[in-house]
């Protein structure tokens, strides 16, 4: 399969290009929102992982059907040592 060009060129009148600026300032601020309230979860996330690590331990998880299999703590990945989230 080849590369198709889609792309067609065009010219934005300004008023176009005003609203278009206004709503990417719009997105960027909501984004950055999202990122904060991201960060604020932080401390709940880590007791998520710690829960479920536990629970994969102790209860295992289903397989196939009702079917479960308990995971050993030599099987359990080490934590990274970097940030949770993503780069943005």
């Amino acid at each position: 399969m080849t590369f198709q060009n889609l792309f067609i060129p065009h010219e934005r009148r300004e008023e176009e290009e005003r609203w278009l600026a206004e709503e990417i300032e719009e997105q960027k601020k909501r984004y950055e929102e999202i990122v904060r309230a991201m960060d604020a979860l932080e401390p709940t996330r880590e007791r998520w992982y710690a829960e479920f690590l536990q629970r994969i331990q102790t209860r295992g998880f289903n397989v196939d059907g009702d079917q479960r299999v308990k995971i050993p703590p030599e099987d359990i990945p080490l934590r990274p040592d970097r940030p949770h989230k993503v780069v943005y």
